[in-house]
């Protein structure tokens, strides 16, 4: 597999017997399957010469959708000169790259509207998922990792919790012992309590949803300091460094933001400073810089 993360969302492949056997266990834990407008705009984006017109009306079809996408387009992040007044215009000044893991990311939350108390949530995986994509500009494109790869598992490293907080009554408090463990891995705190964890289950909605692979295979392996620093004999480099620009987004964001800070920094932070080729004081010297991006984030 090219280490460089795809385009685009991609089709997925049919299912061998264990991937069938695979799918049945992720309608048993509760993974929502790949909502459909997804699927429609997939259809024309992988076309030779996509419409936009047409995918304009697709989205517009679903105004909290539609609405998510002018607000990604005029957002401070892009710095786009003029505003876009309808999606089309969205979908031609974004581009299908990063319009498509817009959609995507959209969809995400959309679909977890019945899972309670969890807009804390999702504004820290926005925010997570904003830094990333300043910090691939800021450090860099390496290992054919862009800005809208570090934004789109920025959003989706962390979406096997609200899984896993409807389906399992008691998680609230398993995440909240995983939070405050300063020693163990966060998905072995997890497992002692829960039948699975929230990155194993995170990677499969990923594939479910046809995310590149690098991305569902990041998602796996984003508490697993080893598998990070085995080299070739790890995940894809492309991987490992989504993966280490998260957590330093996520340990700059708590830094600027002033939130409850997770102890995942001092499992991870010196091996994620290493890939991304940061010194000692490498992770602070970013401080400066990055408040404007996280607070306007936040805002």
């Amino acid at each position: 597999m090219n280490a460089a993360a795809s385009p685009t969302i991609g089709k997925a492949p049919a299912p061998t017997g264990m991937e069938a056997a695979l799918e049945q266990s992720l309608l048993d834990v509760g993974i929502p399957p790949r909502p459909l407008i997804l699927e429609r705009v997939g259809e024309e984006m992988r076309k030779e010469e996509p419409d936009f017109r047409h995918l304009g009306e697709l989205i517009s079809a679903d105004v909290s959708l539609a609405a998510g996408l002018l607000k990604t387009a005029n957002s401070a992040y892009f710095g786009f000169r003029s505003r876009a007044r309808t999606v089309t215009q969205a979908l031609v000044m974004l581009g299908l790259n990063v319009s498509s893991r817009a959609i995507a990311g959209l969809a995400l939350r959309k679909v977890f509207l019945a899972v309670p108390a969890m807009e804390r949530f999702w504004d820290a995986s926005a925010r997570v998922a904003r830094v990333s994509g300043w910090l691939v500009g800021r450090l860099g494109v390496r290992d054919g990792v862009r800005p809208d790869d570090a934004y789109t598992f920025g959003l989706f490293r962390d979406c096997g919790i609200p899984i896993l907080m409807k389906k399992f009554p008691q998680y609230a408090a398993i995440l909240k012992e995983a939070d405050a463990d300063p020693e163990r891995v966060f998905t072995e705190v997890e497992q002692v309590r829960c039948p699975t964890n929230h990155a194993i289950v995170g990677s499969l909605m990923a594939q479910n949803w046809w995310l590149p692979g690098e991305t569902s295979d990041a998602i796996r392996c984003h508490h697993d300091a080893v598998i990070l620093a085995a080299g070739p004999l790890g995940i894809a480099p492309a991987s490992v460094r989504m993966v280490a620009l998260a957590q330093l987004a996520e340990f700059l964001v708590q830094r600027i933001g002033g939130q409850s800070a997770t102890h995942e920094w001092e499992k991870l932070g010196c091996t994620c400073r290493q890939l991304l080729q940061l010194d000692g004081d490498g992770a602070e010297a970013l401080l400066p810089d990055a408040e404007s991006v996280v607070l306007e984030a936040i805002g």
